[in-house]
């Protein structure tokens, strides 16, 4: 090879090298399956996968949780703290489930308040400041709200779904 040929040889590779990384570049990034979306509805029969189930959100808002289940207190809890005007997720149970618990994870402290056949129910500090509300559930439409202490205050939330005891 003379010099002209192996600077062109050199000269090529390198364009396509440089294409190679430049294209690669402004890929658009592969879809993560794994992330789950935020305010999410669901709906769940019995043996659902996976188990749990995980959705996500940001807990409070304006309204009072009181106000939101219609009372101070359930069975389950204390209504307290602020909630959004509208429910966080929408949990639609096909048909009876004899145990399902529904836990909140948060690293601020949260309350959850759950509107559904049969009633409402509030839940506050089940476990260390984490909210759950577990036990036999009625089939049908069920609205779920996530709130914080404080009036729009905001916190990331997950809420773990199961049917396990």
């Amino acid at each position: 090879m003379t010099n002209a040929t192996l600077k062109q040889f050199a000269l090529g590779v390198v364009i396509m090298t440089v294409g190679g990384l430049l294209s690669r570049s402004v890929q658009a990034q592969p879809f993560n399956s794994t992330v789950t979306p935020m305010f999410e509805n669901i709906t769940l029969s019995p043996k659902f996968s996976p188990n749990p189930i995980l959705i996500r959100g940001l807990s409070g808002g304006p309204a009072l949780a009181k106000d939101t289940a219609g009372r101070e207190e359930t069975q389950t809890g204390n209504c307290m703290g602020y909630v959004d005007q509208q429910p966080d997720h929408t949990l639609i149970l096909t048909t009876f489930f004899d145990y399902l618990k529904l836990q909140v994870q948060s690293s601020e402290d949260t309350v959850l308040v759950i509107r559904g056949p049969g009633g409402s129910w509030c839940s506050d500090d089940s476990k260390d400041i984490n909210p759950s509300i577990e036990g036999q559930w009625l089939s049908g439409k069920y609205e779920i709200w996530v709130g914080s202490y404080k009036p729009n205050t905001y916190h990331p939330y997950i809420i773990q779904i199961t049917d396990q005891q």
